[in-house]
């Protein structure tokens, strides 16, 4: 199987200011998104795993487009997202954001050690999704918990179709001050801390 990549978006978000404070390192967040046909829209399938198989390659077609876009800035976090059209299920969104979907990303960036947070739904076109982000190599970084909320076009994804969705970022959320891990602290390479 060979999913088919329709539309590709990259949403690029540089602030620099918080709470009437400029920061030095600007907070540069990028969302690439990805509109793939889905081949089983509108009908029962048991066994899922060509779809996960397939993922693969729009993982990397995602992950490419994110690190382009961040440009010289290093990426710190990473989170994905998937929205499915009204004909298809919540489950094959689901099963296009696996691990099959991530390693590409976490190859793209030089490698990373925690999970990849995730939000998935079912929706019409024109939905909004909140992509959570966290730190990539430890998950108690507490500073790196943020997100992108996203409005996908007005005709995607269509009822045929999955909105696929990488986002990136270069640093923690500007002003972070709740304590915790910081993320020059980072010590044991198991993911979480």
């Amino acid at each position: 199987m060979k999913l088919e990549i329709r539309r590709s978006i990259i949403l690029v978000d540089t602030r620099q200011v918080e709470a009437e404070r400029r920061h030095e390192t600007p907070l540069k967040r990028v969302a690439a998104i990805a509109i793939v046909g889905n081949p089983y829209a509108g009908k029962y399938v048991e066994d899922l795993s060509e779809m996960i198989e397939a993922s693969a390659s729009v993982g990397k077609f995602l992950a490419d487009l994110a690190v382009e876009a961040m440009g010289s800035h290093e990426i710190q976090s990473y989170g994905k997202g998937g929205v499915a059209g009204m004909g298809g299920e919540l489950e094959h969104a689901n099963a296009m954001l696996t691990t099959t979907f991530a390693e590409p990303l976490r190859a793209a960036i030089g490698g990373g050690l925690a999970w990849i947070p995730s939000f998935t739904k079912r929706a019409a076109p024109g939905s909004s999704i909140d992509v959570p982000l966290a730190h990539k190599d430890a998950l108690y970084v507490r500073s790196h918990y943020d997100g992108m909320s996203l409005a996908l076009p007005a005709d995607a994804p269509d009822a045929d179709e999955v909105a696929l969705i990488v986002c990136v970022a270069n640093r923690g959320r500007l002003g972070a001050r709740v304590g915790g891990l910081r993320a020059d602290a980072i010590s044991a390479r198991d993911g979480l801390r």
